[in-house]
């Protein structure tokens, strides 16, 4: 017999291993609840509640249709991967950014085009190698023999959705580049800063297989990152629909936008109306302490992990169409916010423990706070 607990109640559940992973009704309570691990694919996008009232609340409506038309849009070059596409617009909606680990070839670079051509936003490439300098990433001072000034050039990261291909190939000095950016939405040049352009949005990319001549990206990195996916490969249904798709052209070259910028920007700022209990925030915090103390991790989740939690919680929330974070949403956004913030111990790895490992026991153990609404 396995133990788990009751993801509504928090009560624990005795049930046979060969049911992990199913759904079942808590005896305590009589919700539906996961046995075992979260599942992290489980990531549903009902319909934008209607007859709204209160202040700020059709905004948040709002936010959750132009998610709603985004996500279909999306769906129209990427297929099969709702799940991933639903987590990267939550990176976006919460003002984050995404790293994208995964084999070459599985759309990693067709879901940022597809994802920037549908909000209408400039979308800028940086194709990372050992070679490539900060100046060729965030622009330079050039000298004009004209005006007989130096005139400041332009970088490809002044952009709104900026990919950064195979980031891990770019020598650390070349990383940092991005991390201003990152952090502050700005560029600083020559003792000049240069803002942003909103909304500046991040996907960056790299190979989990092939490490030759690569500069893993340190942890202080990794933490500015909201999210880490992985798309993976399709199902086979799914690759015969993509060839389909793909005989007389490529999907993405008729994509049309179908929202923009200022409805991006409106989103955002709707995310932060969305509302989080007491009880949310302590069940946030106790998910991220839980991993300091965690005996196979050596560091655990900083502060920004928490702040990173809390605003995908209301940001998941906020594109399922609701006003109103529930623990069920902390514990689906947890595993892509937390896993790639944690550094296992080596005596760990060789017992083949791995972060999102932890991040499922901690889910597991850590008691869910009964909530009075329901969805």
């Amino acid at each position: 017999m396995a133990r788990c607990f009751c993801g509504v109640c928090g009560q624990p559940i005795e049930y046979p291993e060969t049911m992990s992973g199913q759904q079942a009704v808590c005896p305590s309570c009589g919700k539906t609840t996961w046995l075992g691990p979260v599942p992290v694919e489980v990531i549903r996008v009902p319909k934008v509640v209607e007859g709204r009232q209160a202040s700020g609340e059709e905004t948040i409506a709002q936010a959750g249709a132009t998610a709603g038309r985004i996500i279909d849009n999306i769906e129209r070059v990427i297929i099969g991967k709702r799940p991933k596409v639903v987590l990267t617009l939550v990176a976006l909606f919460a003002e984050g950014h995404v790293l994208l680990e995964d084999v070459p070839g599985v759309a990693k670079t067709m879901l940022a085009r597809a994802l920037a051509q549908s909000i209408g936003c400039v979308f800028k490439r940086v194709q990372c190698t050992p070679d490539l300098l900060p100046g060729d990433i965030t622009g330079s001072s050039i000298f004009n023999p004209k005006t007989t000034e130096f005139e400041f050039r332009h970088g490809p990261v002044f952009a709104q959705i900026l990919l950064a291909d195979e980031i891990n190939r770019a020598t650390p000095r070349a990383q940092a580049a991005l991390l201003e950016a990152m952090a502050e939405r700005q560029v600083s040049v020559d003792g000049v800063n240069y803002p942003l352009d909103r909304p500046f949005f991040l996907i960056a990319t790299q190979n989990p297989i092939d490490h030759e001549g690569t500069f893993p990206l340190p942890e202080a990195q990794l933490d500015r990152f909201l999210a880490r996916l992985s798309l993976g490969y399709p199902a086979q249904d799914e690759e015969e629909q993509m060839l389909e798709r793909l005989q007389l052209g490529h999907p993405i070259e008729s994509l049309q936008p179908v929202a923009t910028a200022e409805e991006i920007i409106a989103s955002q700022q709707a995310v932060r109306r969305v509302h989080v209990d007491a009880k949310v925030r302590h069940y946030v915090t106790d998910i991220v302490r839980a991993s300091r103390g965690h005996e196979a991790i050596i560091l655990g989740g900083s502060p920004r992990a928490s702040i990173a939690l809390f605003r995908a919680a209301q940001a998941l929330a906020a594109i399922q169409g609701y006003d109103y974070v529930l623990p069920d949403d902390v514990k689906q956004i947890a595993p892509a916010v937390l896993a790639h913030r944690l550094i296992v111990k080596p005596e760990s790895r060789l017992r083949k423990i791995t972060s999102a490992g932890v991040v499922e026991e901690i889910l597991m153990k850590v008691p869910v706070p009964t909530m009075d609404g329901r969805r």
